[in-house]
């Protein structure tokens, strides 16, 4: 459920004008001051009013770079904190990306499965892509039902969905079967609108300018893999 209540909106608005005033006049010191002390005010009533952790689905999605890596972020995040984590890659398998090989530092923690074959152009086998993203799906809602693992990212599952493989509504009845206290993100570009909807944390990642499209630069290992 999205935090739009009227009390938050206001504390939204009254940051909003502080940074304002901040921004578009000139304060004295003093003035400065009491401005920050009051933003601050605003900020720590918000946080002594928030709910208590609860466990988040998260999607990020977008036309631009970086889904994958800020959710290797949080997986990162997650192994400091000494949690058990999953990943199951449903297009990215054949790549063999060269985290797989950091991650597996924490081999006792995290548990990866890389169980797509490449994207579809490459594989050119419908019947196979549908067979593996099933084989993917399975493998995900293990992890999704194990309460041992605090946070579980399904990476590219939204091509999956995109492209057919699998439905969201078996999706949403497979997240809806997650403990109460662990995350799930989900990745990939074409995010659907019933999953944007059930998620407590969207991201969109846009587009402005990418080196193969406007230079014509391939990928290259440390940045795309």
């Amino acid at each position: 459920m999205k935090n739009d209540t009227p009390q938050a909106l206001d504390s939204d608005q009254e940051i909003a004008r502080v940074i304002d005033e901040v921004m578009s006049s000139s304060l004295s010191d003093e003035q400065y001051r009491k401005k920050m002390q009051r933003r601050k005010e605003v900020q720590d009533k918000r946080i002594a009013e928030a709910s208590p952790e609860k466990g988040l689905i998260i999607v990020n999605t977008g036309n631009g770079k970086g889904k994958t890596t800020a959710a290797l972020g949080m997986v990162l995040r997650s192994l400091g904190h000494g949690y058990k984590v999953a990943i199951v890659q449903f297009i990215k398998g054949a790549w063999e990306p060269s985290e797989k090989r950091v991650f597996s530092n924490w081999h006792d923690q995290l548990e990866f499965h890389a169980m797509g074959e490449g994207f579809t152009w490459e594989t050119q086998d419908r019947d196979r892509d549908l067979e593996k993203a099933s084989a993917a799906w399975e493998k995900s809602l293990e992890y999704i039902c194990n309460p041992d693992f605090k946070l579980v990212l399904l990476d590219e599952i939204n091509i999956a969905l995109k492209m057919g493989y699998l439905q969201v509504e078996q999706v949403l009845a497979g997240l809806a079967q997650k403990p109460a206290d662990k995350h799930v993100i989900l990745t990939g570009r074409g995010a659907p609108a019933a999953l944007i909807e059930r998620a407590d944390l969207v991201t969109e990642m846009t587009l402005v300018k990418h080196p193969f499209k406007d230079q014509g630069v391939k990928a290259q290992p440390g940045i795309e893999y």
